[in-house]
């Protein structure tokens, strides 16, 4: 057979694979190949025999995809697909994939058909490439980016959202739609504000407005002092009204409620160095509480001397401890007060002196409350320091000295202790 009458044969065959390759290769690169499987109809085991070994066929032809269609562009001529045959009249080999036609066997005339086969194939196959070239290499299986809208259309967006006046929706529902969910939302907010207030008033009820739960955290008490005008830190100058008058003021306010005709009139005179226990009331009933004058601090009353010593360089200070509801201090036994020198030595600091006592008298507590206890006022231990090396700084700590006391507790420095500075200038 000549290689004239071949060649029709060749192109053909060349065609066919360049078109089925090209379907083959769009499915295959966007992971489309299970559609093409999908739509193909039921076959019989011959049929699908057959089916899958031209597949396997395709699938091996198509890496010669390329080769073949260079051929296509550069129209290469049907003498260039073919190689001479050798000089001692061997079979020709082909350039491609060609099948030689059975003995006897003549190929019809269909070079204008396999031309223009060739020139759709080789049509389909560059648009689909240019396809390729210019579509963005996005993977298939993520969503490409939307345009970019201009300025106009987003406003348009916005006042569709707003109001569309084909479905008659605002921002997306209609009024059906608006007022069922504020319904909805309307009956859950209730409902939980319902169970909210249910929730307190049954802890409301659980609780008593005269008595805490648990009272352990408070245990033992703390302790404070007055004046702190400025912190913890007393420095003025005996001769400079100005540098302690505040320290003066201070101390006048703290005292009012302990004034004489004040105590005289809400308090009652009470037995001392014995617990006031008054437990056989009912509860909601009110206390009476003990008197605590002024008067008995003495020099540091206020009274003799107006300006607490502060005008002749002997402050005096005052001590109490904090209220505690039902403690009973000391078990029977009275807590006193020291104070030392932490700082400047006990020689500068000189004798201590503490007005009405150096301890606080058991007739006080227990405490009951405010709701019961009135007219309640806390004991204090006022302390003066009459010896005091002018111009000499110190650092003074008082503590509470008793049993059930804790005072050197390394996380409070409030509990049953007290650490201030102390500074007075000479004249």
């Amino acid at each position: 057979m000549s290689d004239q009458q071949n060649v029709p044969s060749l192109l053909r065959l060349q065609t066919k694979e360049v078109q089925v390759h090209v379907k083959m290769a769009f499915y295959q690169r966007r992971g489309l190949l299970h559609q093409l499987l999908l739509q193909t109809p039921r076959l019989s085991d011959e049929s699908k025999s057959s089916f899958l070994t031209n597949l396997e066929l395709v699938l091996t032809r198509s890496s010669r995809l390329r080769d073949t269609k260079a051929a296509f562009q550069s129209k290469t001529t049907p003498e260039a697909w073919s190689r001479k045959t050798t000089a001692g009249g061997a079979e020709e080999q082909h350039h491609g994939n060609y099948i030689p036609n059975a003995v006897g066997e003549t190929e019809p005339q269909r070079e204008p058909a396999a031309a223009e086969g060739l020139e759709e194939a080789a049509n389909v196959e560059e648009g689909d490439l240019c396809d390729e070239e210019e579509e963005p290499a996005y993977e298939w299986w993520k969503s490409k980016p939307k345009p970019k809208k201009t300025r106009k259309e987003v406003m348009a967006d916005l006042k569709k959202f707003l109001w569309n006046p084909e479905t008659r929706e605002f921002m997306g529902r209609t009024a059906k739609s608006w007022s069922l969910i504020i319904l909805f939302y309307v009956s859950l907010y209730a409902f939980l504000a319902t169970m909210f207030a249910a929730c307190m008033c049954s802890l409301m009820w659980t609780i008593s407005p005269y008595t805490p739960t648990y009272n352990e955290r408070v245990l033992p008490p703390g302790m404070m002092m007055a004046p702190h005008w400025n912190g913890f830190e007393i420095s003025f100058n005996a001769s400079d009204k100005s540098s302690w008058i505040h320290y003066v003021e201070a101390l006048e306010s703290y005292l009012t409620p302990y004034n004489d005709t004040i105590q005289e009139q809400q308090n009652i005179e009470c037995r001392e160095n014995r617990y006031f226990m008054q437990d056989d009331k009912e509860e909601s009933a009110e206390r009476k509480a003990c008197q605590f004058k002024r008067s008995l601090l003495r020099n540091c009353s206020g009274e003799t001397d107006p300006s607490f010593g502060y005008s002749e360089g002997k402050p005096c200070i005052f001590i109490r401890m904090n209220r505690v509801l039902g403690y009973l201090p000391g078990d029977g036994t009275p807590i006193n007060v020291t104070c030392v020198a932490q700082k400047g030595g006990p020689e500068n600091l000189g004798a201590i002196e503490f007005y009405p006592h150096s301890f606080f008298n058991l007739m006080y507590y227990p405490y009951y409350g405010k709701l019961r206890h009135v007219n309640y006022t806390s004991p204090v231990v006022a302390v003066q320091f009459p010896n005091l090396k002018t111009d000499t700084p110190l650092t003074v700590q008082c503590k509470l000295n008793g049993k059930g006391i804790i005072n050197d507790s390394p996380q409070d420095r409030f509990l049953g202790r007290i650490t201030f500075t102390l500074k007075v200038g000479g004249y």
